[in-house]
């Protein structure tokens, strides 16, 4: 088929593609609406891309009625779409699709309308949550367009009123997670706003317990997002629930963005408080072990030893750790296998067991299954000076059950420190 050129005025200064609803900002320049919102609201950049003149300051304004000011700043370019349209149509026989009329984008009284009739007919609510995650998928404008009109608010009411229908909630959680954490910091901070996280929290919990695949993926990276701005008392106070609730969302693999958001909650929540005992009485020792089996990817095998550390720094969860058939051994296998990171905390998890849990039959089962060989090794390959001194402190404490074993080869023996 003959090559059809483009004519350089349909193409949008950003991305070189045909422009399919060309706007003109402030300094005269026409883009194409898509290509120009992904610039100003997912970059951040408030400046012309091909000017390099700023943009007005409103733009940045994401909090009160001005947000509707920023919307106005691109005007469509009706003369540059037809002429489009009418480039596409003579060039039909080529295989070119004529671009169809863009329809006009949200305004803050279209959005109004809706969470109005949400709000006074509860029958619609369900249909008017789809229509409003419909709205925001399009754009990043009309994410910040919800935002400003309320929803954020709206949808918080929804999720800790706990509607008696689930899917009015699963829905209102799905919104929330793309208004909140897929576009703007503003969200998260009106979510947490007038000291109400402990409702949120709770009720984000219920849906980790009761909602389908996708709610649970999305109220897990929410709750990770609310408690990194909560308080330590806040923290120190979270119920047992949420430990079980995540320990289900690791164990179901429900997705990898949800292990990694609940591994990160763990690793933020565990130290505070009596938090590490909940988490090991939740079953959360076990669950990271059959991770660690199951040789996951690389950054979940290093926040699954970095949580794993925190709760061997108590005695119940090195208890739970000993009390598993593969819990020493999988620790040991990491090391030197995966990163620094990992191999760093698997030598830390080790040394907790060393200090405070070394019996007799702990000590031989490191023997066992090669543990005290492969802390030889680490002191003769390329490490991290702090894994290889943690290495050298294990290995020293306890020499005289070790250093006279045949489970050491002979080319590792050499490098055992001596006392």
């Amino acid at each position: 088929m003959e090559e059809v050129e483009v004519p350089l005025d349909f193409l949008c200064p950003i991305s070189f593609q045909l422009m399919r609803d060309p706007v003109t900002v402030s300094t005269g320049i026409t883009y194409d609406r898509e290509s120009i919102e992904r610039w100003l609201f997912s970059c951040k950049n408030y400046t012309c891309p091909v000017t390099k003149q700023p943009l007005l300051n409103k733009l940045t304004a994401t909090t009160n009625d001005e947000d509707q000011d920023h919307l106005l700043l691109l005007t469509p370019n009706h003369t540059l779409r037809r002429l489009i349209q009418a480039w596409c149509t003579l060039n039909a026989s080529y295989g070119i699709e004529r671009i169809p009329t863009p329809k006009p984008p949200i305004d803050k009284l279209q959005v109004l309308k809706l969470l109005s009739e949400a709000k006074n007919h509860p029958n619609s609510q369900l249909k008017c949550l789809q229509n409003l995650k419909a709205i925001a998928s399009q754009s990043e404008r009309n994410k910040r367009c919800l935002e400003a009109a309320g929803t954020v608010q709206f949808l918080a009411f929804l999720v800790k009123n706990r509607s008696d229908s689930v899917a009015i909630t699963e829905a209102a959680v799905d919104l929330l997670f793309l208004l909140v954490i897929k576009s703007s910091d503003a969200g998260l901070k009106k979510l947490v706003a007038n000291d109400s996280s402990t409702d949120i929290v709770d009720s984000l919990v219920s849906v980790l317990k009761c909602g389908n695949y996708q709610s649970r993926a999305n109220a897990t990276v929410l709750l990770k997002s609310i408690l990194d701005l909560a308080d330590p008392i806040r923290i120190m106070s979270i119920g047992s629930e949420l430990f079980k609730e995540v320990v289900s969302v690791l164990r179901d693999q429900i997705s990898q963005q949800a292990s990694k958001a609940s591994l990160k909650l763990l690793m933020e929540i565990c130290p505070w408080g009596r938090n590490r005992i909940k988490a090991v009485e939740g079953g959360v020792v076990s669950v990271l072990i059959e991770m660690l089996l199951d040789t996951p990817e690389k950054r979940v095998c290093e926040l699954t030893l970095v949580v794993l550390d925190q709760l061997c720094s108590c005695a119940e969860g090195r208890a739970e750790l000993l009390r598993h058939g593969a819990g020493i051994a999988v620790v040991s296998k990491k090391i030197l296998r995966v990163s620094h990171v990992a191999s760093d905390r698997a030598v830390r998890i080790l040394s907790s067991v060393c200090r405070f849990s070394a019996t007799s039959r702990v000590l031989q089962e490191m023997l066992q299954v090669g543990i005290v060989a492969k802390l030889c090794l680490v002191l003769q390959v390329e490490s991290s000076l702090k894994t290889k001194e943690k290495a050298k402190e294990i290995l020293k404490l306890h020499s005289r059950v070790w250093k006279s074993s045949k489970c050491i080869p002979s080319n590792l023996l050499s490098s055992y420190p001596s006392s």
